[in-house]
């Protein structure tokens, strides 16, 4: 039998298949046996399925040097946004369900992450250091609207006048500005918003379901009026693809104000790499291997390189030159450089609520 004909793009995904997890005993490779169905149409239309669980734990700890901070909150696995360059997808393997389609289609609301959090908050050892909400998958993405998890996170977090940072490139972050600006007046609260690229064709197939570029410059100035502090993610910095937009898309943050900046070149670990091979044959053929060669480059010949230190910029000529134009256009926009982290956060505020029922505790 003859190979399978290219797979279409889904309307409304980013990822063109749903391969096999590497964790799976068996893989399926589709051939052509003459009986093809829907020849020439787009594929139908593929639902979201949202499961929930019960979290034993939330607050996700790691020792990373290079990402600024060390804890962080996932109030979902999967995300719907479908970035088909999302560094993620891996850990859907751990389920049990493909990094592809499965990723941004079947996902896991932690139906019970603000009593989790609120018990390892309460719980004697507990010493506060600023947390990051979204640093795996988004906690703005759509299906927050209907299960609000993310905000119940905040009124824990803001009860406990514990620091956060958020990290989305969702408009629906303003939803939260009731909480989000009195924490940020007591330095207790920031918001990174990723803005991939200006043009808004081109996000309509990178991040499918992601808000568009201009409404997430008016997020990035809805937060600046209401005191949230900013920082612009350009990212990620994608070869022949976004990375024309880099000075664009700083000069358009500050502009809304933006009072911080960073940028992260795109990451293809694990089975990233082929899922966007195929996003890349299947939206800009005509530019795939040149993007895949230069991609190499900045990973010694690998299409990526885990190393800390590098893998979020790369080495060689071109990552250096990525990193000189984010230098130059942030002294000329005076856009602060931040490297993961947020200093100005005051985890000196933290303090324990009395719990429900408890006696309030008098002044000496």
């Amino acid at each position: 039998m003859d190979s399978a004909p290219p797979p279409q793009p889904r309307k409304g995904r980013g990822a063109v298949t749903n391969p096999a997890g590497r964790y799976e005993p068996h893989v399926r490779e589709g051939v052509d046996d003459g009986w093809a169905l829907n020849d020439g149409d787009s594929p139908p239309r593929l639902a979201t399925v949202v499961t929930t669980e019960r979290a034993r734990t939330i607050i996700a700890r790691n020792a990373s040097p290079d990402i600024g901070f060390d804890q962080s909150i996932n109030p979902y696995r999967g995300c719907e946004h479908g970035c088909v360059y999302c560094y993620a997808r891996p850990s859907h393997a751990y389920l049990g369900l493909s990094p592809g389609l499965d990723f941004e289609s079947r996902l896991t609301a932690k139906a019970n992450a603000a009593e989790a959090l609120e018990r390892e908050l309460r719980a004697p050892g507990y010493r506060p250091r600023p947390i990051m909400l979204g640093a795996n998958t988004d906690p703005y993405q759509p299906v927050e609207r209907r299960h609000d998890i993310t905000r119940r996170v905040l009124e824990v977090l803001a009860a406990f006048r514990h620091p956060v940072m958020i990290t989305t490139k969702s408009a629906l972050v303003t939803r939260d500005l009731d909480i989000l600006a009195p924490m940020a007046e007591q330095r207790l609260a920031s918001v990174g918003i990723s803005v991939t690229t200006l043009e808004p064709e081109l996000a309509r197939t990178l991040e499918p379901r992601a808000t568009r570029p201009a409404l997430r410059l008016e997020t990035i100035r809805a937060l600046s009026r209401a005191g949230v502090p900013v920082t612009v993610l350009a990212a990620p910095m994608i070869p022949f693809v976004t990375d024309h937009d880099m000075e664009r898309i700083l000069t358009a943050a500050r502009e809304a104000g933006a009072v911080n900046a960073a940028w992260i070149l795109i990451r293809l670990p694990l089975e990233v790499a082929p899922l966007f091979r195929q996003w890349l044959e299947a939206h800009v053929p005509d530019r795939a291997e040149r993007v895949l060669a230069r991609i190499r480059e900045c990973h010694g010949g690998a299409l990526y390189r885990s190393t800390f230190g590098e893998r979020m910029t790369g080495s060689g000529a071109y990552a250096e030159l990525l990193a000189s134009r984010f230098r130059l256009a942030c002294d000329r926009l005076g856009l602060r450089r931040r490297e993961g982290g947020d200093s100005t956060l005051d985890v000196s505020r933290f303090r324990v609520p009395p719990a429900p029922g408890q006696q309030l505790s008098l002044p000496l």
